[in-house]
């Protein structure tokens, strides 16, 4: 089964690594600064967000198409920070663990009629059926209860309320802020009252990994960091299976077949694109021990390639290289992305995808190489067909 969702399952990431006695030391010190930027990205994430939170509130207290803009553009920033944190996933960590975090926080793709009205049926969705509750704790359960396109909450929820449908070739939805106007759209009230919930669940999650991360506690850090070379195993399978299995597969492969809109990731808001960008930048930033902060700080310590390096230069070299690349590819796709791949294989949109693709594919042999040169030997990386 194709899960967009993103839920792997920590059974897919099975195998143990033997690794030299000589080399412990340095794998407990990557573990332990990547666990430093893994908490640092998550708290800059939620800091975005609680701006997200403050725009969304005076949008909807005074509903203009000035705040809505600023709600949209808090969106996008907070997005910026939220796109790196993906390099963390695929091994059974706090984000993909039984409480299903990921799965309400960036579920996709998502059939917005179960939400809200849309075009072809304008009293569809939760937010027309006055019987149904608003609440943390109801649109929780309601998220893909019922089929796994029926997304209630996370980014792409607050992304359809803030955008509307994207009906237009040109760029992102239009919704207009009257929507949010008791008087000038039907349920209004509830429409607002259901930004407002998403929102704040949204940033209820965010905060369980800030603290499931969080330096000096009794938590998935003080366990990673204890464990060394399988932290190391598990990072080299979050980034080999975000690299090709989910970027380079689902969010680009894909669409690029289909050529549907539907198969976008950020569809409402026209931001794929840089929803690429910032999942490949968050590859290289836990590759080379690195991560430049909301407030321009730079985290920079004991990295996977500084391990690699030390056993085999070459294979570290060309792995530095190919993540490179392969970021410069993902920023030269243009916005917006339902139009880049559209047309045939010689279409220049398509090329440039396509371009990416390969390049990401590439990224997670070079992965594999790596992780043996350290003698981590024994990866199985997602391979979305499998879903």
């Amino acid at each position: 089964m194709r899960h967009r969702a993103g839920r792997w399952a920590a059974a897919l990431l099975l195998g143990w690594a033997a690794l030299a006695p000589a080399h412990a030391q340095s794998a407990a010190d990557v573990a332990r600064h990547h666990a430093a930027i893994v908490h640092a990205s998550y708290a800059d994430t939620l800091a975005a967000a609680k701006t997200m939170r403050q725009r969304i509130d005076t949008f909807l207290a005074a509903p203009s198409a000035a705040t809505l803009d600023e709600a949209r553009k808090s969106w996008l920033a907070a997005r910026e920070c939220y796109g790196q944190t993906e390099a963390y996933r695929f091994y059974g960590g706090p984000i993909d663990d039984k409480r299903n975090i990921e799965g309400r926080l960036n579920a996709w793709p998502m059939d917005e009629s179960y939400v809200d009205g849309v075009k072809e049926r304008p009293k569809a969705g939760l937010v027309n059926d006055r019987k149904a509750a608003i609440t943390k704790k109801s649109l929780a359960a309601m998220n893909e209860r019922g089929g796994e396109e029926n997304i209630a909450t996370g980014w792409h929820a607050i992304e359809f309320m803030l955008w509307g449908q994207d009906l237009y070739d040109d760029g992102p939805g239009k919704r207009n802020a009257d929507d949010f106007i008791d008087g000038k759209a039907p349920n209004a009230d509830r429409r607002r009252q259901y930004l407002r919930v998403v929102t704040e669940l949204l940033l209820d999650d965010l905060d369980a990994l800030v603290m499931a991360w969080a330096p000096g506690q009794k938590n998935y850090r003080a366990d990673f960091e204890r464990r060394g070379v399988e932290s190391l195993r598990r990072m080299f399978v979050g980034l080999g299976s975000l690299s090709r299995g989910e970027l380079a597969g689902e969010r680009l492969e894909v669409a690029l077949a289909t050529q549907d809109q539907e198969d976008e990731h950020s569809c409402f808001s026209d931001n794929t694109h840089r929803d690429a960008v910032a999942n490949a930048l968050g590859i290289e930033n836990v590759w080379l021990g690195r991560y430049a902060r909301r407030d321009g700080t730079t985290l920079q310590g004991p990295s996977l390639r500084d391990l690699v390096a030390a056993k085999d230069a070459t294979t570290a070299e060309r792995t530095t290289k190919q993540m490179a690349a392969s970021l410069a590819a993902a920023q030269a796709i243009r916005a917006p992305f339902d139009r880049e791949i559209v047309g045939g294989d010689d279409a220049p949109g398509r090329k440039r995808i396509r371009a990416t693709i390969d390049s990401l594919t590439q990224q997670s042999k070079d992965l594999v190489a790596a992780a043996n040169a350290i003698g981590i030997t024994k990866l199985r990386l997602v391979d979305p067909k499998q879903q």
